[in-house]
């Protein structure tokens, strides 16, 4: 298969692609390596895959998966998305699948940045739509979040809940993308599905969420932030089981629903689908913590804070349908995930 992945200098993105790497798959990495956070962070995932420091626009090779190739290049251009799908189709072979990841990340940032996730998530997936419509994929896989379901307190959360209170911009972008996707695929047939993502970790894990956060202040011997006064529990899930999920999803094409009258609601005629994709068991802060603190080898000292604005409560996957549709089920339990996290944050950084 011939797979262009975005944001491959990403967390999930690094992963993902070399999966798909070593499974011997043509892969295009594409990633505009913006300084949302520690750039040498992305440049080490990229590094760990071949790829040297790039110069934006030019696709240079990997030495150490030959078909895997990465381009420097920033999503909201439009013509350069289009021209690198034209290139492939013309020059090379048409591109087969698209995991889109590349995305302005956080929840937070998104109330004193709010521009860039019109712009980055909203203006740059219509790119990719766009670039699919007139050089059509046999899949178009796309980053989601468990951010939509906003305020909503039914739990767990389920695809066909409600998903139109959001409680920050970033969550809207999210599901601007899920709607947008609908209808490029019932205008013109393209396969869409979405994946909402419940707050991933692991191992080269973002350094702006509480995981990495939470094991680099322990080891620096400052306080960890705990919000909510640690009344919060989050469906952890660790990144090689989404990477697995990923791979499921991309070969399981939507068709859509044949029979749908518009009434009873489930799955529309056009081929699009949503997913929820986690680990389906919410894990209270202070238990993740606990088991930081276990592994670490180091009790935490903790600031106990209010809960922040666009922040919730709780986040728990309804995984049902996923497991049904490709028989994905999850495998790694929280000190097993945290361990991995550990001992790739000594290395990396030399602690």
């Amino acid at each position: 298969m011939k797979i262009l992945i975005t944001g491959i200098a990403g967390f999930i993105g690094y992963h993902l692609a070399k999966q798909l790497a070593l499974q011997g798959n043509d892969l295009i990495g594409l990633d505009i390596i913006n300084d949302y956070y520690d750039v040498n962070l992305k440049y080490g995932r990229l590094a760990d895959l071949g790829i040297p420091q790039p110069q934006e626009g030019q696709k240079i090779p990997s030495p150490v998966y030959p078909n895997l190739c990465f381009v420097q290049m920033d999503l909201t251009d439009g013509e350069g998305i289009k021209n690198l799908f034209q290139k492939e189709h013309i020059d090379h072979s048409p591109i087969d699948y698209v995991v889109h990841l590349a995305a302005q990340a956080g929840v937070r940032y998104s109330i004193t940045h709010p521009d860039a996730y019109i712009s980055s998530n909203i203006q740059g997936f219509l790119h990719i739509l766009e670039a699919v419509r007139a050089y059509p994929v046999r899949h178009l896989v796309y980053a989601s979040s468990s951010s939509v379901y906003g305020i909503n307190r039914v739990t767990p959360f389920s695809e066909a809940g409600r998903a139109d209170h959001p409680a920050s911009l970033y969550a809207v972008s999210k599901r601007t993308n899920e709607l947008m996707a609908h209808s490029y695929s019932h205008l013109y047939g393209i396969p869409t599905t979405g994946l909402r993502f419940f707050t991933v970790y692991g191992p080269w894990g973002r350094p702006d969420m509480a995981p990495f956060l939470f094991t680099q202040a322990i080891l620096q011997g400052r306080p960890i932030d705990v919000y909510n006064y640690g009344k919060m529990s989050r469906d952890f899930t660790y990144i090689g089981d989404i990477v697995e999920g990923i791979i499921r999803v991309l070969g399981h094409i939507p068709t859509g629903q044949a029979d749908w009258d518009g009434i009873q609601g489930g799955v529309s005629p056009a081929p699009a689908q949503v997913y929820n994709i986690g680990h389906g068991s919410p894990v209270g802060l202070l238990d993740f913590i606990e088991a930081l603190e276990t592994e670490l080898g180091i009790v935490a000292a903790k600031n106990m804070l209010p809960m922040q604005s666009g922040d919730v409560p709780i986040t728990w996957a309804d995984c049902r349908a996923l497991e049904r549709d490709t028989g994905y089920r999850p495998q790694t339990d929280i000190s097993t995930g945290v361990r991995a996290l550990v001992a790739w944050y000594r290395e990396f950084y030399g602690v």
